[in-house]
């Protein structure tokens, strides 16, 4: 899958001072050339200093010593004619060279000056662009989802540098005073800054979130486009839009119905999925639900589960009776017959167990009581409510559950729903301007909505509709011309993966607790108590202890995973990663000047061969890559990896028609013997990002789950059992009624440690991984040079693993001071940035910054061509302890192999491997290679 910035890259260069700039080179050019001379001329003036006794008398020698720092120092005297004199009576020669030096350092303190008029003129053409730039279409439609306040200032903004093309001149709504000649207002920077921010995400990197980003479906292929051979991948001009309404806003709705009553009575009700009896107790999978906060840009609800047990007795054995005769009950008919149950009982109630005390019979408020209870501690479920993970409409999917329910306010308030679901289906072919009036239309219907359900105060998420935009044409790449930069590389560095993976020490952890429990061979056919045993008695506190490790101590030493049951696999795994350090130590050590490090093929074979027990023989891996297109010297940018099954495609299944069919298809082709791939979903979706099409033939319905495939393409948990295969020292997880191994996986983009209890516990049976591949780790820092360390770019083959990145605190960067002009500190940013050899274009992380949001931590694109951008850079430190890693832009922007009619546009591909052998043979390739 294509991943493609939506403006071209070109788009930023209006935002450059390229006179200033090069004023700047020459500016410094000189000022070293100028500094070397006056270094040596010292040497000179050394001599004629030395002819004249050190006495306070000697007014000449004074002069020399005062003209000699100078120079040195490359400052202009105060009376250069007279200096010159002064050695010229001395020396001729050496006044003749001090002359030449002088008159060059007047020279250059005129061209010095000029500096402020040049960066003056040009800094006012790129606010010029600035606002040119802010009527991009692909730009303006992003920030209304992305930044709404941000949004509803840019008309103003753009109409105080001369108006909004394609609009009237006079502004529809009153506009504040224009501004005088001079710097902008505090308001206007702060808005530039902004502007520039979502301009660069949208122009200089490549995360999906609107028409900041396209995504296209690829395909490798022997038969290319034009100009087969390479690696120019072409970005089709038109894309099209994808909306869905946040999740959240359809969950808001939900809660508004079980808080009123009277449409509570009418809503279907049945015991939590999943339940069970063991011995005078019930138990069940309990859910807590944590909600988000409606006013951040991104939330979600989130969710947790544990395993939950009720006493046997009572009201609550009638009421599981009644259930089981009859799955589904209204909750109105619920109450009614706990009204006449607990009357024909003479009022005896065990509220759950927790009492068993005798009481008069119940009022119907009582019995409301009780229900509410049931329903707070999750026995009572709502399952018409949830949105699933293949509801890719979560609207209409609530739409339709409403009208199942066969009441007239249930079908009133579906058509009410008509109103938004129309915002949304008229949102793509909307133009920027009537998208506003789209989102306000929709925002406004779901508050009027909630407040006929009577919510007194109506929530509606910030971020009340997420878009994907996908281009209308796909993505073809020369699968030969990829293979020779990117094919071998990668494979060699997947086999070293597991060392990275944070997941692994968790599965290897788990695996022990099972042989413990059940032995080699062993089997557990209950694995609800499994999950509930291991977390209670073992992983909780595992958890605690291995979130406190810091794997590398203040020593630079290595600190070894927590491994309370001796697992000769997690020895192995620390012993992979100690030789991985080993080797980046000893090849940094000769290293420490070079630009590039080349990762050595023995280091990996070594770390391979150690973790030959603890790599999974079914690895499908995920990795998006960046494309540097280097005359003679291609790179592939290794930018994260995954495992999992079809991950980095899952959310955009509703772009393309065919799309999850054939991804399912191409999955069973890679099945192993005698398998079968089932979802795990974690429960009802909070998020937009766990949307998807079925991508699975099952799906593994866990307690306190509703499933959301057909009957029988549902695996219950009960139907499932964990056995240890002894000749594969494996743990394999089988279905009793499929008679087959099943392979969880997970295709949501929420992290798997955010799921709730059971499904995070089955995930570690999964090929699910992530494998940050931080080479660095353990590896000491080069010495700073004023205050700044440095690494140099590594790379496995063609595949980089780590870009050039360079490590300072705030203290130490030329940050604008009190009394500093323009051209003085853009002078001193070049000047700090050739000292340590920084390219022009970088992106900059910053800690400790004091940011909000989902900007904070985040790399941002950063150009030292631009005054604006290091204004806007500067406004990150926000405190003094801010520390800022550099690195270097690769590719950079001659380097980029994606094409449009506009330009060139910073892209990445997600593509994923396999390591397994094609159902049907049965073994391995008999090379002994992967096959990918």
């Amino acid at each position: 899958m294509l991943r493609a910035a939506g403006l071209p890259i070109e788009i930023v260069g209006g935002l450059r001072c390229p006179g200033t700039r090069r004023w700047a080179d020459e500016v410094l050019d000189r000022s070293e050339r100028l500094r070397a001379a006056g270094e040596a001329l010292g040497d000179r003036l050394h001599d004629l200093i030395g002819q004249h006794a050190d006495t306070m008398e000697d007014a000449v020698r004074r002069a020399l010593l005062k003209l000699r720092r100078e120079m040195f120092n490359n400052r202009l005297p105060q009376n250069p004619e007279a200096a010159a004199a002064l050695v010229g009576g001395l020396d001729k020669a050496a006044g003749r060279e001090v002359a030449d030096w002088l008159a060059a350092r007047q020279r250059l303190a005129v061209r010095t000056a000029e500096g402020a008029g040049l960066l003056a003129a040009e800094l006012g053409g790129n606010r010029a662009e600035l606002r040119r730039i802010a009527c991009e279409e692909r730009l303006r439609k992003g920030l209304l989802l992305a930044s709404p306040s941000l949004d509803a200032q840019l008309d103003t903004f753009i109409r105080q540098g001369g108006g909004i093309p394609g609009e009237p001149a006079q502004p529809a709504q009153p506009a504040e005073p224009a501004q005088p000649a001079g710097p902008p207002s505090k308001k206007l920077r702060k808005i530039e800054r902004s502007l520039l921010s979502y301009l660069y995400r949208t122009a200089c990197k490549t995360s999906p979130f609107s028409t900041f980003t396209g995504v296209a479906l690829g395909e490798f292929t022997s038969e290319g486009p034009p100009g087969a051979g390479d690696r120019t991948v072409r970005v089709a001009d038109r894309w099209t839009s994808h909306p869905r309404l946040n999740v959240v806003a359809v969950g808001r709705l939900a809660e508004a119905l079980l808080a009123d009553p009277a449409r509570r009575a009418d809503l279907p009700v049945s015991l939590a999925p999943g339940w069970g009896r063991d011995d005078d107790r019930v138990r069940y999978v309990r859910r807590w639900v944590t909600t988000g906060d409606d006013d951040t840009a991104v939330t979600f609800d989130a969710v947790k589960d544990r395993l939950f047990f009720l006493r046997r007795s009572g009201t609550l054995e009638r009421m599981i009776a009644l259930f089981e005769e009859r799955p589904t009950l209204r909750y109105g008919e619920l109450t009614d017959w706990l009204a006449a149950e607990q009357a024909d009982h003479g009022g005896a109630a065990d509220h759950g167990g927790a009492s068993g005390q005798t009481a008069p019979p119940p009022t119907p408020q009582e019995c409301e009581r009780y229900l509410e209870a049931l329903l707070d501690l999750g026995m009572l479920h709502v399952p018409g409510l949830d949105t699933g993970v293949h509801d890719t409409d979560p609207l209409r999917a609530f739409q339709s559950g409403l009208r199942t329910l066969d009441r007239d306010w249930a079908s009133e308030l579906a058509d009410a729903l008509d109103g938004p679901a129309s915002c949304v289906d008229r949102y793509p072919e909307a133009g920027a301007a009537d998208r506003r009036r789209l989102l306000s239309e929709l925002r406004g219907g779901l508050r009027e909505i909630q407040e006929r359900l009577g919510v007194e105060h109506p929530r509606v998420p910030q971020t009340v509709l997420y878009e994907d935009a996908a281009a209308t044409e796909g993505a073809e790449c020369d699968l030969e011309a990829w293979s020779r930069v990117a094919a071998e590389p990668l494979r060699s560095l997947e086999r070293v993966l597991p060392a990275f993976d944070l997941t692994l020490p968790q599965r290897i952890t788990f695996k022990g607790f099972f042989l413990a429990r059940y032995g080699h061979g062993g089997r557990c056919d209950d694995l609800l108590k499994l999950v509930h045993d291991f977390h209670e008695d073992f992983f909780d506190q595992y958890l605690s202890f291995s979130s406190k490790r810091t794997p590398i101590d203040a020593q630079g030493r290595y600190v070894p995973e927590e491994n309370w049951l001796g697992l000769p696999q997690l020895k192995a795994l620390d012993t992979a990663r100690q030789t991985f350090i080993e080797g980046m130590r000893t090849q940094w050590e000769g290293a420490h000047d070079a630009d590039e490090l080349t990762l050595d093929a023995g280091i990996l074979a070594e770390v391979t061969e150690q973790l030959a027990s603890v790599t999974p023989q079914f690895t499908p891996q995920s990795h998006h890559v960046q494309l540097a297109e280097r005359d003679g010297d291609p790179l592939v940018v290794l930018n994260r990896s995954y495992g999992g099954l079809s991950f980095p495609f899952s959310r955009f299944t509703d772009c393309f028609d065919g799309m999850a069919e054939r991804l399912r298809s191409e999955s069973a082709g890679l099945l192993p013997p005698g398998a079968v791939f089932a979802e795990v979903t974690g429960g009802p979706v909070t998020s937009n990002l766990n949307l998807h099409d079925r991508l699975t033939d099952y799906e593994i319905v866990c307690p306190g789950e509703t499933g959301t495939l057909p009957p029988d393409a549902q695996l219950p948990l009960e139907d499932l059992y964990l056995e240890h295969d002894e000749a594969a020292d494996r743990l394999v997880l089988r279905s009793t009624r499929l008679e087959r191994e099943v392979i969880p996986v997970y295709l949501g983009y929420l992290v798997p440690l955010a799921l709730p209890e059971v499904p995070r516990t089955l995930l570690l049976l999964s090929p699910t991984s992530m494998a940050p591949m931080n080479v660095w780790a353990g590896v000491p820092t080069s010495e700073p040079s004023n205050g700044v360390t440095r690494r140099p770019r590594v790379r496995h083959g063609s595949v980089v693993l780590s870009r050039r990145s360079w490590s300072a605190p705030s203290a130490v960067l030329p940050l604008r001071a009190p009394g500093d002009t323009d051209d003085g500190w853009f002078l001193g940013w070049h000047r700090w940035r050739r000292l340590h050899g920084l390219p022009a274009q970088v992106f900059a992380t910053v800690t400790d910054s004091g940011s909000r949001g989902a900007t904070g931590a985040k790399p941002q694109y950063l150009d030292f061509d631009s005054y604006l951008s290091l204004t806007a850079f500067e406004a990150l430190l926000r405190t003094a302890e801010a520390r800022v890693v550099f690195r270097e832009m690769l590719p950079e922007e001659d380097d980029l192999h994606a094409v449009s009619s506009r330009g060139r546009h910073v892209a990445e591909l997600a593509v994923e491997t396999a390591a397994f052998a094609p159902t049907g043979t049965g073994t391995r390739p008999a090379t002994g290679e992967d096959e990918s």
